[in-house]
C-alpha cells in the first residue's frame, strides 16, 4: 500500500495557521476583546476575504507578463499569492467593515503577534518548497547560499525572514506590556514588516517598475501611511516593561 505524500510546505503552512490561532485565542482570553461577538464575526470575515483578494491582486501585479503567457494554466493564477497583499487587503477590508458597523475602536493589536509568528513558521515551509515556491533570493557567493536544485547558490531569504520575524514577535510582546494607544501594536508590526519587505525584496528576483517591484511599491505606500504613527511610537519616552 502506497503512502500519501504531503508536501512539507503544506504541513508548515497548516502549522503556521494553527500556532497563530492558538496564540490569538490565548491572548484574547487573557486580554479580552473590545468588539462585540456579532460584530467580531463580520470583521473576521472581512479580514479573510480582504486578505485573499489582496494577496491575489498583488501577486498578479508582480509579474503580469508571465501570468498572461500562461493564461490557460489556471493553477498559476490561483496559486499566486503574497503576504504583503494579504496584510494590506485584510487591513483595508477590516477598516471598511468597521466603518459600516460604526466601530471606532482599534481591533488589530490581538492579531499582531499571532500573525508575526505564523508568517515566521510559514516561511520555513516556503524554504522547503524550493524553486517551485518562488520565494528564494538572488544568487550569492556567501557561504550560507543554498542550492535549491538548479546548481545556483541563492540567498535563503525565507530563513532570513523567519529569523527576523521571531525577533519582531519578541519585541512586539515586550512593547505591548508598555503603556500604548490601542492599535499601536498592530501599527508597529505593519510599519516594521513593510520596511523589512521593502529592503529584503532587493535580494529577490522580480520585475521592477521604476526601480521597484509592485510589491515594493505597495510596501512603500504602506510605510508612508503608517509613518506618522511610527514616528510617534519610536520617539515616545522609554518606560521599563512590566513583568
Amino acid at each position: 500500500m502506497g503512502l500519501l505524500a504531503i508536501p512539507a510546505h503544506i504541513i508548515l503552512e497548516t502549522l503556521a495557521y494553527s500556532v497563530g490561532f492558538a496564540v490569538y485565542a490565548r491572548d484574547r482570553k487573557h486580554r479580552g476583546d473590545i468588539v462585540a461577538s456579532a460584530a467580531r464575526s463580520s470583521v473576521l470575515v472581512a479580514a479573510i476575504l480582504g486578505a485573499a483578494i489582496g494577496s491575489k491582486l498583488l501577486a498578479w501585479l508582480e509579474d503580469p507578463a508571465e501570468l498572461l503567457a500562461h493564461g490557460s494554466q489556471w493553477q498559476m493564477w490561483l496559486g499566486a499569492k503574497t503576504i504583503v497583499g494579504g496584510l494590506l487587503g485584510g487591513t483595508l477590508a477590516v477598516e471598511w467593515m468597521k466603518t459600516r458597523l460604526g466601530i471606532t475602536s482599534r481591533t488589530g493589536d490581538l492579531f499582531a503577534v499571532p500573525v508575526t509568528i505564523g508568517i515566521a513558521i510559514g516561511r520555513i515551509g516556503c524554504f522547503l518548497g524550493g524553486l517551485a515556491d518562488r520565494t528564494y533570493g538572488t544568487a550569492t557567493n556567501l557561504p550560507w547560499g543554498v542550492d535549491f536544485g538548479d546548481g545556483i547558490a541563492r540567498h535563503p531569504t525565507q530563513l532570513y525572514e523567519s529569523c527576523f520575524l521571531l525577533v519582531l514577535a519578541w519585541e512586539l510582546t515586550r512593547f505591548r506590556r508598555l503603556p500604548h494607544r490601542d492599535g499601536d501594536v498592530f501599527r508597529l508590526f505593519m510599519f516594521v514588516y513593510m520596511a523589512w519587505r521593502l529592503c529584503i525584496d532587493f535580494l529577490k528576483p522580480g520585475t521592477p517598475f521604476a526601480g521597484l517591484t509592485a510589491l515594493q511599491w505597495a510596501c512603500l505606500a504602506a510605510l508612508l501611511w503608517y509613518s506618522p504613527d511610527a514616528a510617534r511610537i519610536f520617539t515616545r519616552p522609554r518606560i521599563a516593561a512590566h513583568g
